[in-house]
């Protein structure tokens, strides 16, 4: 029986692959199985080739497999793009609807199988994917029951009998596999031993943690991949007394939030490269006027439109230096779907603490990537609303309320309007403690070390990821956001000494931290998703790298896979011989 199997499902945009991919990776998540998926897909609405794959275990997974066991296929492109993946022992199942056609050089199990037809007996070819999950449940072993369970689930409110369909297709296609003699390979499941799992994509678990943060209010306008942030929210926001605005463009949201937050509520808005373009504006607004506020980046393919459903980190630059001058500003990246929990209710502590904006910085694969993730823990979530000033006594001169007070620690008290003896004024032109215009060179210089004096003894929580195999290292290996789980991977399989460190603060930088790594290693690698090498750059620049840095760039549109990295480590050791 296998520990672990891979799994892709593929066919044309439109015609039911990723609710494929849903209902097969849904019922194993409950059945207890570890989880990693991802998802190709085009920048189109229907038409083009895309594909589901993931990757079940019985031991958590974090990373997309190298290889592929089972491939199911709607379509023969689905067949000549991906039948590589496959390992020797791999098997095709087809839909013969297309007439299917074996590779030349493929030596695998092919089957072709009446999915379609099947489903058309039915009733319907729609239900063609429910016959090949039937199908797959038979290979790996899997009882029905749990499938049926969720079916009931997905389809109750259609009615008892697309219900009773569904299930019968599932039925069909379990038995439609045992007739085939040609399956001599044995892909059984171990039963898993876990319970409780959650499953989510990168975008639900940040919005899980903003809304357990407190946050109330948010404006974005839609853009792949970070819309299903903003349709999260829709959805649950109200049951919390919540509420969300599309608004008309990127520039509104943003400005928007700001004014929320000025009002005391927590607000923020989520967006994507180009967004995040328009946007810089109001990012220095925020940090001028000291008011909070969370954006959510995800990262995706440019420049321009670029490659808006595809895999890319080239924002990094841009989130740290975009604004023109100059701000205390902080970004932050999240590892996991579970981590990006946790970080955005931290992220909007930060951004009250320090009021000023806060960036949380994904990619592609992690916001749209589903994973396995453990119980939440809502004991680790706490509410720090910084010095926000609620009870201010009357002063004899009646002058206005301090807003941007010149303190020791550059934090400012902070209050909202209707509070009494709390008036100011609030502008995006240089100002006075007051908050009233002033151009005044020696006032000028005492708000902007104010301002700047904030970040100087920031750190979060957990500012980078360290995974200490080896005291002393011959090779370590930085990352950030969705190349955790592909380098933790490799360096589990090479014969070595090689450490991990995983960025989780990018601004400021935590020098301390990374210089420690950096010194007890012989070379640095740098793994990222950009032509440029940002993050290699921004290392480079706030440590002594002592000549130590390697650079792994990636910049196609897909992601690492662990034997990618794994090669590179096992190079780089060669070359210390």
């Amino acid at each position: 029986m296998k520990t672990q199997i891979s799994w892709k499902v593929g066919g044309q945009q439109g015609e039911g692959i990723e609710s494929t991919g849903e209902i097969f990776s849904t019922a194993l998540n409950r059945l207890g199985y570890y989880l990693y998926g991802y998802r190709h897909f085009s920048s189109r609405i229907k038409g083009g080739h895309t594909n589901n794959k993931i990757r079940v275990s019985t031991t958590p997974v974090y990373a997309i497999s190298d290889d592929l066991d089972i491939l199911v296929a709607f379509d023969q492109e689905t067949i000549d793009l991906n039948y590589h993946e496959l390992t020797a022992e791999g098997i095709i199942l087809a839909d013969s609807k297309f007439d299917p056609v074996a590779p030349e050089d493929y030596n695998g199990v092919f089957i072709s199988m009446g999915f379609t037809e099947i489903a058309k007996e039915l009733g319907t070819a729609l239900m063609k994917n429910m016959v090949a999950v039937g199908a797959t449940a038979n290979l790996i072993g899997a009882d029905l029951k749990h499938f049926e369970v969720l079916v009931d689930d997905l389809f109750a409110k259609k009615g008892e009998k697309i219900c009773t369909l569904n299930k019968e297709a599932l039925h069909k296609g379990y038995a439609e596999i045992e007739s085939h003699s040609e399956l001599t390979v044995d892909y059984k499941l171990e039963p898993s031993t876990e319970e409780g799992h959650l499953f989510m994509i990168g975008n639900e678990a940040i919005s899980l943690g903003a809304l357990a943060g407190g946050a109330r209010f948010m404006a974005a306008y839609p853009i792949t991949p970070a819309s299903e942030i903003m349709e999260y929210m829709i959805d649950k926001l109200p049951r919390f007394g919540g509420t969300v605005i599309q608004t008309e463009d990127e520039i509104a949201a943003a400005v928007m939030a700001i004014g929320v937050n000025y009002a005391g509520v927590r607000a923020f808005t989520a967006s994507s490269g180009p967004g995040l373009s328009l946007m810089m504006e109001a990012i220095g607004l925020s940090g001028m006027t000291e008011q909070p506020l969370v954006i959510v980046n995800t990262m995706r393919g440019g420049p321009s439109t670029g490659l808006p459903t595809k895999q890319e980190q080239s924002d990094l630059m841009q989130m740290i230096y975009g604004t023109h001058g100059e701000i205390p500003k902080i970004v932050l990246a999240p590892t996991t779907a579970e981590d990006a929990f946790y970080l955005t209710n931290e992220a909007f502590n930060l951004a009250e603490v320090y009021q000023c904006p806060v960036i949380i910085l994904s990619d592609l694969q992690l916001s749209l990537g589903k994973q396995t993730v453990p119980v939440l823990d809502y004991n680790k979530i706490n509410i720090d609303r910084g010095s926000l000033v609620t009870d201010i006594a009357p002063t004899e001169d009646k002058a206005y309320f301090k807003r941007y007070a010149v303190t020791d620690n550059g934090i400012s008290p902070r209050t909202i309007p209707g509070v009494k003896n709390g008036i100011h004024h609030v502008t995006g032109v240089e100002h006075n403690e007051e908050g009233k215009p002033s151009e005044s060179p020696v006032n000028r210089a005492k708000q902007m070390e104010k301002r700047m004096r904030k970040l100087e003894q920031l750190k979060i929580t957990e500012p980078v990821v360290y995974n200490v195999h080896h005291e002393a290292a011959d090779v370590l290996v930085i990352g950030y956001i969705s190349t955790y789980g592909a380098i933790d991977e490799a360096i589990h399989r090479v014969e070595g000494k090689v450490n991990h460190l995983h960025m989780k603060q990018l601004h400021p930088f935590p020098t301390e931290e990374v210089q420690q790594a950096i010194d007890k290693a012989k070379k640095v690698i740098v793994v990222e998703h950009n032509f440029n090498g940002q993050l290699g750059q921004i290392i480079k620049m706030n440590t002594n790298h002592q000549g130590k840095m390697i650079q792994m760039s990636k910049y196609d549109g897909t992601p690492y896979l662990p034997h990618e990295i794994e090669e590179k480590i096992n190079a780089t050791l060669k070359e210390l011989i």
